[in-house]
């Protein structure tokens, strides 16, 4: 018996076991759709310090920083389609498996592989709004902003980086007219959690109800490095709720977890959903 296999079967025990489980996805579970991770399997992180929070609200460099990066990402984002293990969880929320799906990506693609009880943790790339009067814009009205207010080059091949982001040339970013509020001229932000930011308390409120409602914790595909994942391990311990952990490389909740399994998360839910 291979390791997948014998995975695999560790797996659907551990659902047979806990009927109802809640789920919390990260980058790993959306690297097989092309959307890169940002660290590797040890840990490490794989490019530059990301845009802060109160860095993108008080600085109108990294304003012009984040939507040129962003005008070049934004297409791998857009067209990313959902892979087997979106479209399995999708099936066991179906099969009245899941309790509640948190996802840690902005990505949207467990709603388009047909998962309607999902809370996006970190917001949603697809979304705009405007930070002084709070109208929403779609992130491809954005797009089209960019574009006609900017004389940008069509295409930069640069290597793609998480949720969105892409290195473009320094000279691109002073030169940037950032997007504004068609309502009030005020600046844009998309509807994200930056890092150095917080989730907003009645979405983490929710989380916890659904997981005091479940049997079991199953995380797929996150290092659990950032407080706003690795919490919802730390609770299930508390609450005396197993853990269940899919991902090839170490995270923070190793020690939490009842169940550790290294293989990708795609091929063991596709045959426990098969």
């Amino acid at each position: 018996m291979n390791i997948q296999t014998e995975e695999s079967t560790l797996l659907d025990e551990f659902l047979h076991n806990h009927p109802r489980v809640l789920v919390l996805t990260g980058a790993g579970i959306s690297q097989a759709s092309g959307i890169p991770t940002y660290r590797d399997n040890t840990g490490k992180w794989l490019s530059r310090t990301p845009i802060q929070a109160h860095d993108f609200l008080t600085n109108a460099l990294t304003r012009q920083r984040y939507w040129v990066r962003s005008y070049y990402g934004w297409p791998l984002m857009r067209d990313a389609k959902p892979n087997l293990a979106h479209i399995s969880l999708a099936e066991m929320e179906r099969r009245g498996q899941v309790e509640l799906l948190i996802t840690q990506n902005v990505d949207r693609l467990h709603q388009q592989a047909g998962s309607e009880n999902v809370v996006d943790l970190h917001g949603r790339i697809d979304q705009v709004r405007c930070l002084s009067c709070a109208t929403n814009f779609t992130r491809s009205d954005v797009q089209s902003m960019l574009q006609e207010e900017n004389n940008l080059p069509e295409q930069i091949l640069q290597t793609p980086r998480p949720d969105g982001d892409m290195e473009v040339p320094e000279s691109l970013i002073t030169s940037l007219t950032p997007p504004v509020c068609k309502r009030c001229g005020s600046d844009l932000m998309p509807n994200v959690v930056f890092f150095g930011g917080s989730v907003p308390r009645p979405t983490v409120q929710r989380c916890m109800s659904a997981l005091e409602s479940a049997d079991a914790l199953l995380v797929l595909g996150s290092s659990l490095s950032v407080l706003s994942g690795l919490r919802f391990c730390r609770q299930a311990q508390k609450l005396g709720k197993p853990v269940a952990i899919v991902n090839p490389g170490k995270t923070r909740g190793d020690d939490l977890a009842q169940l550790r399994l290294y293989s990708d998360a795609a091929p063991l839910l596709k045959k426990i959903t098969a």
